[in-house]
């Protein structure tokens, strides 16, 4: 297994989508690294060899890219700067609710957790 930005990339899969098993790299970003590069797309992670393997890691770690931990960081700063200054999307962090808007009288289990039962409430 190629071994980048400290992820174990799969051997098996084209390259483009190997790149995508990095955090904060999708296919946009990962055929424009692969064009950057000059490698081509339907190649397999097993058949590159390790100079153009050093490549793509210099160019995924030129500072163009927010990856991985960096990027991990950055994403829980921005909720928790939310929550900090009480904005709306921010109460609906600490509440573990759902932030964009969506329903909750039916829905939003996957946030609320498992139905917690109501004592005296009969369905009818």
């Amino acid at each position: 297994m190629a071994r980048i930005s400290g992820v174990n990339i799969p051997d098996n899969k084209r390259i483009v989508i190997s790149l995508t098993y990095i955090h904060g790299i999708g296919s946009t970003t990962a055929v424009r690294i692969c064009e950057t590069v000059g490698i081509e797309l339907s190649r397999r992670t097993k058949d590159l060899t390790e100079d153009e393997l050093n490549s793509i890691r210099k160019e995924i770690e030129s500072d163009q890219y927010v990856i991985e931990g960096e990027l991990r960081r950055a994403i829980s700063m921005n909720i928790k700067r939310l929550m900090d200054m009480k904005s709306y999307r921010g109460l609906r962090h600490r509440a573990r609710l759902p932030v964009r808007g969506q329903n909750t009288k039916n829905n939003a289990r996957t946030r609320k957790g498992p139905a917690k039962p109501i004592a005296g409430k009969k369905k009818v």
